[in-house]
């Protein structure tokens, strides 16, 4: 984990099912890249939203 990273939502898509899953970064494009080094060019991303904590 880095310094200044935060939990985010990712919707995504892949070969036609719909998945959600929380991934670790500092920024939304940062999660976005970790998720097409992970699933390739294949997986879509509908949508990146941050985490909210409740402390």
């Amino acid at each position: 984990m880095r310094c200044g990273s935060k939990c985010f939502l990712v919707e995504m898509e892949i070969e036609g099912e719909k998945h959600t899953k929380s991934v670790t970064a500092r920024t939304p494009v940062d999660v976005r890249k970790t998720i097409r080094k992970k699933y390739g060019n294949e997986a879509k991303v509908i949508s990146v939203i941050e985490e909210k904590r409740v402390f």
